[in-house]
């Protein structure tokens, strides 16, 4: 017999509205799973269960009584506890704000509440997202629900560990290197990374930064639009944001892969890549492949994309973090003071010298685009590590030259500004998830968004391709 917290958000969605599955009745399930496994995971680090009850209760209310239903009513939603949300703990995973407790909600938390959504509890992320492993001093190290010794990845390592072990039906991540893409691929869930704005981002130290944006995560790629649509909104304190956001559509159909054009490639031509995780993809590529109109083994030129991000996320940490730096190191974690200490090293000609290589690099992205509708690569490139371990810092018997190196896979197509999906695809060489990267150019969102609806079809009526489940469920 299913549970409640087994049922996906669209469906859920669909009977909530159809007075046919109480949301105090699908919230108290997600409650029940989260007591049952997170002791093991730590991947919910704090919830208010009187409130989120009283909130189930009015969202049933709204349902028996007809009132207007929004996009998510009555869904539990899990927040990365980088977003403040009132009423509730929100420490970004620092020492310095343990004890912080919001009077409001930031802009995309206000977005999902006011479409209905029960604010349902913060996921766990390394200190200000700065890390590819999900562990701080405040809460602790979040496992991989596939073996609880290895890391489900960062910087949305909560949200993902959380989503494959049925904790909730949706959460939300960010993502400047690869934070919601690495994690959904370690986890076995779908994220998607978003244009610029269409999410806005109306708290960032840095407005003019198209590189960290807020998006959605879920079990398949209906129920990660469905909570992009209570994200997308036009802010104006986001100069990103436009009425773009507003004309995606509500629902997606799929669309017909006969006539997409598809490049894929295991390393993008620029990042390191574990020899057997490239084995792997090239294996699931030729599962699906033959799906497409056309499907080449190819990728942009992405230049001199390692000096460029390492100068761009220098400056960024700087932007956001000098002033904690200078006051409350003795409070900060050594992740962030390292980058801050980075950033501080580059020269006003380094930073000059690195925004103009970015924009080659978009240049040369866009380019590419002319001839292809998505680009695939693996969405990490190596199998989940154990969560000892703070980043790979080996590929292939060789040395990463910074910590951040493992991670070109992600970062190399942020730095040209791209809207991208992660889907699950299996299991990897190590019986772990294995994920996938859809890539497109930042304005093609529904484009995107309709290909990786129908790929994931694909993907899930193959042994090989479909969404693993962990054995702890």
């Amino acid at each position: 017999m299913t549970q409640p917290f087994e049922i996906n958000a669209l469906e859920a969605r669909q009977l909530i509205g159809n007075k046919k599955l109480s949301p105090v009745e699908l919230v108290k399930s997600c409650i029940e799973q989260i007591e049952k496994l997170n002791p093991s995971i730590n991947a919910v680090v704090a919830i208010n269960h009187d409130d989120v009850i009283r909130d189930a209760q009015k969202a049933e209310d709204d349902v028996m009584s007809g009132n207007e239903l929004g996009i998510l009513h009555g869904l539990p939603v899990g927040i990365k506890d980088l977003n403040l949300v009132k009423n509730l703990r929100s420490t970004s995973g620092s020492k310095l704000y343990e004890n912080r407790v919001p009077k409001d909600d930031d802009s995309v938390v206000k977005s999902i509440r006011d479409e209905g959504a029960i604010i349902f509890c913060k996921t766990n992320t390394p200190e200000f997202g700065a890390g590819a492993n999900t562990k701080n001093k405040v809460y602790g190290t979040t496992c991989n629900p596939f073996d609880l010794t290895k890391t489900p990845a960062g910087s949305s390592g909560g949200s993902s560990a959380a989503l494959a072990t049925n904790m909730m039906p949706l959460a939300n991540g960010s993502d400047y290197g690869g934070s919601l893409r690495t994690p959904a691929g370690f986890c076995g869930v779908t994220g998607f990374r978003p244009s610029p704005g269409l999410v806005p981002a109306t708290d960032a130290s840095v407005a003019l930064n198209p590189f960290s944006v807020q998006g959605p995560m879920g079990r398949t790629v209906s129920d990660t639009y469905l909570l992009l649509q209570a994200q997308i909104s036009v802010n104006k304190r986001d100069p990103f944001s436009s009425l773009d956001a507003l004309s995606l559509p509500d629902t997606l159909l799929g669309s017909d892969l006969s006539g997409v054009k598809m490049a894929f490639s295991s390393d993008l031509g620029c990042a390191p890549v574990d020899n057997d995780i490239k084995s792997v993809f090239l294996k699931k590529i030729n599962t699906f492949k033959n799906h497409f109109f056309q499907s080449h083994e190819d990728h942009p030129d992405f230049l001199d994309i390692h000096n460029c991000f390492e100068v761009i996320r220098g400056f960024n940490f700087v932007a956001s973090h000098k002033e904690r730096f200078d006051n409350n190191r003795d409070l900060l974690e050594p992740n962030v003071i390292d980058n801050v200490e980075r950033g501080l090293e580059y020269s006003l000609a380094d930073v000059s010298w690195a925004h103009v290589m970015q924009t080659k690099i978009y240049k040369s992205f866009r380019n590419f685009f002319d001839n292809f509708d998505v680009l695939i690569c693996p969405a990490a490139s190596v199998s989940p590590y154990p969560h000892e371990k703070l980043f790979v810092d080996e590929i292939n018997g060789e040395k990463m030259p910074t910590y951040m190196r493992w991670l070109a896979l992600s970062y190399a197509s942020t730095m040209a500004i791209p809207c991208v999906w992660a889907l699950p695809c299996g299991l990897d060489h190590k019986n772990m998830p294995f994920g996938i990267q859809l890539i497109a150019p930042a304005g093609r969102d529904a484009q995107l968004s309709e290909i990786a609806k129908s790929l994931e079809i694909i993907l899930m009526s193959n042994k090989e391709t479909k969404r693993p489940i962990p054995n702890i469920v």
